[in-house]
């Protein structure tokens, strides 16, 4: 897929904290699982649980899994917890996910999210992962990814945290109404200007896997306000995807919290899903590494 160098280039503004994790990051060479050539890097604690939870922990456009687990502390954080981080990474020539393509967006129908939701199952069998504790979180277009797994493949996540990304289906939605035969970068999302109802939104995330009457991931919903790579108004949109989702309305605004100058927005009883906006920050929201794993259950 396709992503204009503006998302390429903001992207790499995480957080500048070097890891301290205690071990080193794992190329996988023996995972062949497909269907598309991203590649598995994993964490494994010394300490590890048994079985362990796992977090799939996903980069953002011209990223690498070296690059996001240098730049996150996940798994620092597994050194003390015990659990097991995955480190995809994309196969595209820019890095980024494919998070438009009908295979992608199909349970079971392939792209970039089933060889992730393959890597899961190869940690449960080869690392005694934990196959009722899986958690995805990602930034921009890792994101983006965390939506489509949320949605895809319900029966596998039991959470996510999406650090600056558009709703689920965007990119795929405006390219197919754009007559596009494959389906990528869109300055409608981008810019946050495509607007549906929460309706709307909600139907096409369950439509990835028809017939599913189990629960979704529970979900947090990360937006800066001076995001210029995509566009604060996505949070807006995200988060009335997933309330229809989840058949909840919006309850109540905390200032700050987690933290100095973000406003926690919250969804029914807050259990089911929470939005965070950052005053002043942009692209992307630093990584709240501890908030995800209060919210995973993890610690």
């Amino acid at each position: 897929m396709h992503f204009r160098s503006t998302l390429i280039a903001a992207s790499v503004a995480l957080l500048d904290v070097a890891n301290a994790a205690q071990g080193q990051l794992q190329s996988v060479t023996t995972f062949n699982a497909g269907p598309t050539k991203a590649t598995m890097h994993v964490y494994i604690p010394t300490k590890k649980l048994s079985p362990a939870p796992i977090i799939v922990a996903i980069h953002y456009c011209t990223g690498t899994a070296s690059a996001y687990f240098s730049s996150t502390q996940y798994a620092t954080l597994a050194d003390t917890h015990g659990f097991i981080v995955i480190y995809p990474e994309s196969p595209s020539s820019g890095k980024c996910w494919d998070v438009a393509s009908t295979a992608s967006l199909t349970h079971n129908g392939g792209g970039d999210s089933k060889t992730i939701v393959n890597m899961v199952s190869y940690a449960v069998t080869n690392y005694g992962g934990d196959a009722t504790k899986v958690y995805a979180t990602g930034s921009s277009s890792g994101a983006m990814m965390t939506n489509v797994l949320a949605g895809a493949y319900p029966d596998v996540f039991k959470a996510g945290s999406a650090y600056s990304g558009v709703p689920d289906g965007c990119f795929y939605v405006a390219g197919a109404t754009a007559g596009m035969a494959t389906p990528g970068w869109n300055n409608q999302c981008a810019a946050g200007t495509l607007t549906k109802t929460a309706q709307q939104w909600g139907d096409l995330t369950r439509s990835y896997y028809p017939g599913y009457n189990g629960s979704y991931p529970k979900m947090l919903i990360w937006h800066g306000t001076a995001d210029t790579t995509l566009a604060y108004p996505n949070f807006a949109e995200d988060l009335k995807q997933w309330s229809n989702v989840f058949n909840i309305n919006f309850t109540k605004d905390v200032a700050n919290t987690p933290q100095s100058a973000y406003t926690q927005k919250i969804y029914g009883d807050g259990t089911q899903l929470i939005g965070y906006s950052g005053q002043g920050v942009g692209h992307t929201v630093p990584v709240h590494e501890t908030v995800d794993l209060a919210w995973f259950g993890i610690a």
